[in-house]
């Protein structure tokens, strides 16, 4: 973008490189180098240039391009280097000052649909659910824990000086900052969004409000964790499902840091009263991302296997994760999410509870072994969601809520327990009963199609255009 910029201001002034060179003490070919985006700038050479052109240096930094030409110029160099062209095998095209720009919107728009039909994020509800099975074996297999993103997320809090506990909005502000974006928080975010981000001026906007999970704390995180991450447009669902898991748990690494909360894990399990609740408490987050925060941690701090889920009141699971051997219900293509979990296990139990709002803790008897299972109603904006955390009942003796004496059986998935009513309750209403079901039609659909399912771009494209003019 500096290279543009130094060229548009230039020729506006209708000098060669020659002349603007014999200004600043520098060749022509060094000149065309940066005017090529071959060479980076020192400082001051750039207010050098500003000089000799009579503009701020903040005129030559901006990042808007200085004019459509050269917007057409800078998507059509990347395009060139987008794996979909370079399969092609064609040789790199060079763009003169004498190509027009409808040459140029010609071969930079037929590159956008090229690239919009090899990428396919889009997937019919039997590819989703197995992509996200084949996710979920690969978090299980290795504890759920990424040393990568760990390391990530110590690293983005390092320059603010983290102390510990709860990380503050000016600590997290300056962790945002840091990475050069600034934060910007709006009414009349796309409803198809939880965060939009203007990587022109590189402004992330968001919605003040909490969304359970994703308050804008953890949003504004997830947001940052993909650039953080290196994440480009996902090429498949598998990707987009991928991406979103790792951007997660950067959020999840920077809000409880693995070093704090590692050792406060540590100390709560050698008094015997490790809670998620408490997790909660001292980093000021959702339940449901201090259950996630420790499946993260437990097995590799801790040595402890462990399970989670959340689903609704009517037992349907909508996030699943499992290291310690319990078997959740499961179509044929191992997809879990979707499927509706036992009448008895805690997940479900936990709505009939005096207060579901407050940890539930019971015993769960299943074929798979016995758990201690505490669940908790996280309500949401619409309705609750239950969040369970499990563990084997050897590693119970761990775990505050030890003491319950609520103990349930399964035997799921034999039909018997859950599938089929009572013979008795059968023999009553047996053939005299019509419900109308309510229908989840999203299950019957194939995905909105987008490089980012679900987001409506041409809501986006217009809530930026109306935000970047102000």
């Amino acid at each position: 973008m500096f290279g543009q910029r130094l060229r548009h201001l230039r020729r506006a002034r209708g000098m060669t490189l020659a002349e603007l060179g014999e200004k600043v003490g520098r060749a022509p070919p060094v000149l065309s180098l940066l005017e090529n985006g071959r060479r980076e700038p020192k400082l001051s050479l750039i207010e050098a240039l500003a000089s000799a052109l009579s503009v701020p240096p903040s005129e030559l930094m901006r990042r808007q391009p200085p004019s459509r030409r050269a917007q057409l110029e800078i998507a059509l160099a990347e395009a060139q280097r987008d794996p979909v062209l370079a399969d092609l095998g064609l040789p790199p095209l060079r763009v003169g000052a004498k190509v027009p720009n409808d040459v140029l919107e010609h071969l930079v728009t037929l590159h956008a649909e090229l690239r919009r039909q090899r990428t396919k994020p889009t997937a019919t509800p039997e590819e989703a659910r197995a992509a996200n099975a084949d996710l979920r074996t690969m978090m299980s297999d290795r504890g759920n824990y990424f040393a990568e993103i760990e390391a990530a997320a110590a690293e983005a809090l390092a320059p603010v000086g983290y102390p510990g506990g709860a990380l503050s909005q000016g600590m997290l502000l300056a962790v945002v900052s840091h990475h050069g974006f600034s934060v910007q928080y709006v009414q009349d975010l796309p409803r198809s969004t939880r965060s939009v981000t203007d990587l022109r001026n590189r402004r992330i906007y968001l919605r003040q409000e909490a969304l359970g999970m994703h308050t804008p704390r953890a949003v504004l995180l997830q947001t940052l964790g993909h650039f953080v991450l290196g994440h480009s447009a996902p090429a498949d669902f598998g990707e987009f499902l991928r991406q979103r898991v790792e951007a997660n748990y950067f959020a999840a690494a920077v809000l409880v840091p693995e070093k704090a909360a590692g050792t406060f894990l540590q100390s709560a399990m050698q008094a015997r009263d490790l809670a998620v609740e408490d997790l909660r408490d001292v980093f000021s987050v959702s339940y449901e991302m201090a259950a996630h925060r420790f499946t993260n941690l437990a097995t590799h701090h801790l040595g402890l296997a462990c399970h989670f889920v959340k689903n609704d009141e009517g037992g349907i699971i909508y996030k699943a994760y499992e290291n310690d051997g319990v078997v959740f219900p499961a179509d044929p293509t191992g997809a879990i999410e979707g499927q509706r979990m036992c009448r008895t296990w805690a997940g479900r139990q936990v709505f009939a509870a005096d207060d579901p709002f407050s940890p539930y803790c019971q015993y769960s008897d299943t074929p798979s072994g016995t758990y201690l299972c505490t669940a908790l109603v996280d309500p949401g904006r619409e309705r609750g969601f239950a969040v369970t955390l499990g563990v084997q009942y050897e590693d119970s003796r761990w775990f505050r809520g030890r003491d319950t004496t609520v103990r349930m059986k399964s035997t799921c998935p034999a039909p018997e327990c859950c599938q089929r009513p009572p013979a008795a309750l059968a023999t009553r209403w047996d053939g005299l009963a019509w419900p109308s079901a309510r229908a989840h039609s999203h299950v019957l659909l194939a995905l909105p199609s987008g490089s980012f399912p679900g987001v409506d771009e041409s809501d986006v494209f217009e809530f930026l255009d109306r935000h970047a003019a102000s």
